[in-house]
């Protein structure tokens, strides 16, 4: 869900998040051979006024009350294809750390705090227009969302609903890729299921995205996806669509997302005799206000009507609809080399008395990482 690890993510993020969240680091990677070794390792501190227990509910990555956590240490080896010619290259992440422990796919394991989020090897076809068509085989990052698995590339620290809720992490199969011109791209894939890495029932899931780039200053990607995602049952589809779009406005990003979902009615769903439907809508505001400080503010929301994502999960009670939103602020300090400091405000609302008994929480929290 990195810019540099697919190309949806490179142009929503690595070209669009203004200077203060993207500057080069120092000694940030290391080549040998053709073989590039980069990463982050990350730490953190949260704290709730309305947690339950040593639980902070609706959170992933910071998820413990009152506790520092050992978030991530991730390595990524990369070999880049030829655009050029027919040629072949490579992507691997590994993951160690709490965080790994929520973003597993079923079917494989690491480990309790361990995972590898990406790997795959990409295909090169070179065509008449230079840009090739792309073939990537293996575990991939998700084609939705602004945000990603890998938090230092992210506006704020901790993840927002969206990401959270009505999102899938990765996908093993395979995904075709090209770039038509510079105002179009595409991306099709064909995989397990969401978050899986080996298949639970006999159909495979797709999702599709188109990338429109009107000028240098703007993004927009439109993406679908559909397929049964309920263990043993083929025929209870997911579905849904999403909108994301990206302005540069001088030292300022802007960042829109809208997502609707859908899921035939199944035995996995809070009222199994009834289909399930969401949708949810995002903002981000990035700004420099120097080279070495950047603010950012994410406002979302989420409605999720038959309580489909969110019943039982990260914390939230069993429900048959809900609904939240929250509002986050998040000073990114790149003070010392290498570094990325972020301390961090954000506050929660549920239509449920989901946070020990109250409907509303307020969190403070501080991460620091490093990357290479």
């Amino acid at each position: 869900m990195p810019r540099r690890f697919c190309l949806a993510r490179a142009v929503a993020l690595a070209l669009a998040l203004p200077l203060a969240l993207t500057a080069p680091l120092a000694g940030q990677g290391a080549s040998l051979a053709g073989f590039k070794w980069s990463g982050f390792a990350e730490v953190s501190y949260t704290t709730s006024n309305h947690a339950d227990g040593d639980i902070v509910v609706g959170r992933l990555y910071d998820r413990f009350q009152d506790q520092f956590m050992l978030n991530a240490l991730a390595l990524s080896l990369d070999k880049a294809y030829d655009p050029a010619k027919r040629s072949a290259g490579f992507h691997a992440e590994i993951l160690f750390g709490q965080n790994a422990a929520v973003i597993k796919s079923g079917g494989f394991d690491l480990g309790g705090q361990g995972d590898i989020p990406h790997l795959y090897v990409t295909l090169n076809l070179p065509t008449g227009s230079g840009n090739g068509v792309q073939f990537k085989v293996g575990r991939i990052p998700t084609l939705m969302g602004l945000e990603v698995i890998e938090t230092t590339a992210n506006p704020n620290s901790s993840e927002g609903n969206q990401f959270i809720l009505v999102e899938n992490f990765t996908g093993l199969g395979l995904s075709v890729e090209t770039k038509f011109s510079d105002k179009l791209d595409v991306q099709l894939r064909m995989i397990n299921g969401w978050d899986l890495v080996r298949e639970n029932n006999l159909s495979k899931s797709y999702m599709a995205r188109v990338g429109i780039y009107p000028d240098a200053n703007t993004s927009i990607s439109l993406l679908g996806f559909f397929g049964p995602e309920q263990g043993g049952d083929n025929s209870a589809s997911r579905s849904g669509a999403e909108v994301l779009v990206w302005r540069r406005l001088g030292k300022t990003a802007v960042w829109l997302q809208g997502d609707v979902g859908s899921e035939e009615a199944n035995g996995a769903l809070p009222d199994p005799t009834q289909a399930a439907q969401w949708w949810a809508l995002g903002a981000w505001l990035a700004y420099d206000v120097t080279s070495t400080l950047g603010l950012a503010v994410r406002g979302d929301y989420v409605n999720d009507e038959n309580g489909a994502r969110t019943s039982a999960f990260v914390g939230f009670p069993t429900n048959t609809g809900h609904d939240l939103w929250s509002a986050t602020a998040t000073l990114n300090i790149r003070s010392w080399p290498g570094a990325l400091v972020r301390p961090e405000l954000r506050y929660d609302h549920s239509s449920l008395a989901s946070f020990d008994g109250e409907q509303s929480q307020i969190t403070l929290a501080l991460s620091v990482a490093y990357t290479f």
